[in-house]
């Protein structure tokens, strides 16, 4: 089993010698480890197994915590043997929540599906016939008790991401404030190009030749998180607004899984409303 550290700090001498002298003072053995310096920050992910550490795994952000004052760092911990529950929020397409669900059945994603959340009901057999508990929560416009509703699901469901899988409503300040994990939202375009509504429509109008899409974190601004991954397709003007949504969807998918693989396997790192991506 390894730990993973990821940190970001001030830039400063001797922060590489300190995380490596807590690992190696108590037994541990760093399997891999990279490092980024950006205007000031530094940003460090270490991986080191544990088979001969001497500290509890409970125990070790407590005493890496010692390490982190000293070079005044916000770091987390995870460990290779976690396996995130995830709550995948979605609409009426379909095609996002079919590609996680069978990357999931395969291994390919590192993760537990608790549950799938939607503002329609079009998603349901689609879930339960996976045996992924499904809730049909309607929008009621002025009516905020919905959100409450998501809110108590998620919590007992005891969920460490959301991905929003074509889930076509925005989240509220409110709800960001309250949920206390992390989002990640596939959005149907190269952003920051066409964001908002109806991108495959404008895109098409314009006349461009490259189709996008962008995996984000989900923040307060509106399409303008930390985006952790992004894809193109080729079109030409032969496409019709039929090819280009097909086209856009099949690069939603792999933009989507790619994004949330890199998150589930701790390669991310944001900072300054952008990401450090560890490949």
């Amino acid at each position: 089993m390894k730990a993973i550290l990821l940190s970001v700090s001030p830039d400063q001498k001797g922060i590489v010698e300190k995380i490596a002298h807590f690992v190696g003072s108590h037994g541990g053995n760093i399997t891999n480890t990279s490092q980024h310096e950006d205007g000031g920050v530094f940003i460090s992910r270490v991986e080191f197994e544990l088979e001969n550490f001497d500290i509890t795994k409970k125990n070790i952000p407590v005493e890496f915590e010692k390490v982190a004052k000293q070079i005044k760092a916000r770091f987390e911990i995870f460990f290779s043997d976690q396996i995130p529950k995830v709550c995948i929020m979605a609409s009426k397409e379909d095609h996002c929540l079919i590609d996680l669900i069978l990357r999931q059945k395969t291994g390919e994603l590192n993760m537990k599906i608790a549950c799938v959340i939607s503002n329609h009901d079009e998603l349901r057999k689609i879930s339960e016939k996976e045996n992924i508990p499904f809730f049909f929560i309607p929008i009621i416009e002025n009516d905020p008790t919905y959100e409450k509703k998501q809110l108590d699901i998620i919590k007992k469901a005891k969920v460490e991401i959301i991905v929003l899988a074509k889930y076509m409503r925005i989240l509220s300040p409110n709800f960001l404030k309250k949920v206390g994990v992390p989002i990640i939202n596939i959005h149907h375009s190269f952003l920051p190009d066409f964001a908002g509504a109806n991108p495959y429509k404008r895109a098409y109008l314009r006349g461009v030749k490259m189709l996008g899409a962008t995996a984000h974190y989900v923040t307060d601004e509106l399409d303008g998180g930390p985006i952790i991954e992004q894809g193109v397709t080729k079109v030409t003007h032969t496409d019709n607004l039929v090819d280009f949504i097909r086209k856009g969807r099949d690069t939603e998918k792999t933009v989507l899984s790619n994004a949330l693989r890199l998150h589930l396997n701790h390669r991310v790192i944001m900072y300054n409303n952008k990401t450090a991506i560890f490949y």
